[in-house]
């Protein structure tokens, strides 16, 4: 393999990263590459594409900063909001399970349950649910449903992560059973949060 074909391949990468960059914005169609007798090395190339794009920059930047603005929030209007995106995405998960569960097997589960990253609804729940205790009809009441709802959370967390590992174990358990275990849990846990939506009026 020639130098200039295995300098090319780092290219093409940086150069695909670029445009996926500028095409969230509206200046995809101003982008113009740097003419052929310009540098090609790394740094060179990175230096023009952090010049090229900085609106993408911004935006991206701007994009994660409100999302950790909005996690971070312990207001409760926030709170109420974020109690209603994990409401929406465990329904999504409930009704899509076996489909999530097939093509992502626990992990999936997990993301969607937000034990694992911070892309679900789901993420951050228990501290929401705790923010919102005030805020309910029945204080006691919401406590104790509050308290199932963490208990089949933790549960359903525990069989997604164990049917990850189900086939090198010496355990009778499989993933499919795991996970139909798990998806047993993600019903309970609508069950108590639909409670928990009346005691909080939402």
């Amino acid at each position: 393999m020639s130098q200039r074909t295995q300098m090319r391949r780092p290219l093409r990468l940086i150069v695909a990263i670029a445009l996926i960059a500028v095409g969230r914005t509206r200046h995809a169609l101003a982008f113009s590459m740097p003419s052929q007798n310009a540098a090609t090395d790394r740094r060179s190339f990175c230096a023009w594409a952090l010049v090229a794009c900085p609106t993408s920059a911004s935006a991206l930047n701007k994009e994660t900063k409100d999302t950790m603005l909005f996690l971070k929030d312990t207001s409760t209007d926030v709170a109420k909001e974020r109690f209603r995106l994990a409401r929406s995405d465990l329904a999504y998960l409930v009704e899509h399970y076996a489909e999530i569960s097939a093509s992502g097997g626990g992990d999936a589960v997990r993301n969607y349950l937000g034990t694992q990253g911070i892309t679900s609804g789901m993420y951050g729940i228990q501290k929401v649910l705790k923010r919102l205790q005030g805020e309910a009809d029945d204080i006691v009441e919401y406590t104790e449903t509050m308290d199932e709802f963490n208990a089949y959370l933790y549960q359903a967390e525990g069989a997604a992560y164990q049917s990850m590992f189900a086939q090198h174990s010496s355990s009778r358990s499989t993933p499919e059973s795991l996970l139909a275990t798990a998806k047993q849990d993600v019903l309970q846990m609508v069950k108590y949060m639909d409670r928990m939506a009346e005691q909080l009026s939402i």
